[in-house]
């Protein structure tokens, strides 16, 4: 499960370290098979390992040398999580009527992915939907960048960007994309009001950006404003920008 074939074969990828572990036994709809843990962090995490078991979780004490075939990080955290991966469809990911959702198009980081899965997370998104062509999301390095975020929201995987903009659509949100050269700033957008309101954002990737014609399929073409001498900003950035903007303009519009 150290790779992305390996991981497809057993329907299930590692989890690794007490925060990421803890996150994935809270939560619902997750189900962690079995965790691996030394007698060491067994001690030191002992409430982790007593709510593994009352989830009816398997756990095996082992040595550092068996976890070490299972971890891919340098420093070693005594636990791994062997985690069911979730199956989540573009129906899925729409099903509640969403007031923010993010796509990325064929993201090529794993920490990049992780780190806005994280951002939608802590912004209130409602789901995201990784297209076809990325990258797994269910590494370790994006599975940690998230910091749980993979486990708190639904995340689809394997539809193409146009047919994700299309379940958008679909499920009432205005499709926005992200370029350097967009057709409208964000400034004019949220003073316009324009963010109020369910939204899609598309996110490209961090060399190419969004082709043609994912970008034709969108609403608006959304260019993020550069004030100063910087030449661009990251995926990363990018998307906290554009995520927090759209949050910050729903919740003014409620009561």
């Amino acid at each position: 499960m150290l790779t992305a074939k390996g991981r497809s074969a057993a329907g299930a990828f590692l989890v690794e370290g007490p925060h990421s572990v803890g996150a994935a036994l809270a939560a619902p709809g997750r189900r962690v098979r079995e965790l691996f843990v030394t007698s060491e962090a067994a001690q030191r995490e002992s409430a982790l390992v007593e709510s593994a078991a009352r989830a009816g979780v398997e756990t095996r004490l082992v040595s550092e040398r068996v976890l070490g075939a299972l971890r891919d990080t340098v420093t070693p955290q005594g636990l791994v999580a062997v985690v069911a991966t979730p199956r989540v469809d573009l129906a899925d990911a729409c099903a509640v009527p969403p007031q923010l959702v993010v796509v990325l198009d064929r993201v090529a980081d794993p920490g990049n992915a992780g780190t806005v899965i994280r951002t939608a997370d802590a912004a209130g998104a409602s789901a995201v939907i990784v297209s076809r062509g990325s990258v797994d999301v269910w590494s370790g390095k994006c599975v940690r960048s998230s910091a749980g975020g993979v486990f708190h929201l639904p995340i689809a995987t394997g539809a193409s960007s146009e047919a994700a903009i299309v379940a958008a659509k679909a499920a009432g949100c205005a499709v926005l994309a992200t370029a350097a050269d967009g057709s409208i700033g964000l400034d004019d957008l949220i003073d316009s009001g324009s963010l109020t309101g369910p939204t899609a954002w598309v996110f490209g990737n961090e060399a190419h950006g969004l082709p043609a014609a994912v970008c034709d399929l969108a609403d608006r073409v959304v260019r993020v404003p550069i004030y100063g001498r910087a030449e661009s900003l990251n995926l990363a950035a990018t998307a906290a920008i554009c995520l927090y903007a759209s949050a910050r303009a729903s919740r003014r519009r409620l009561p």
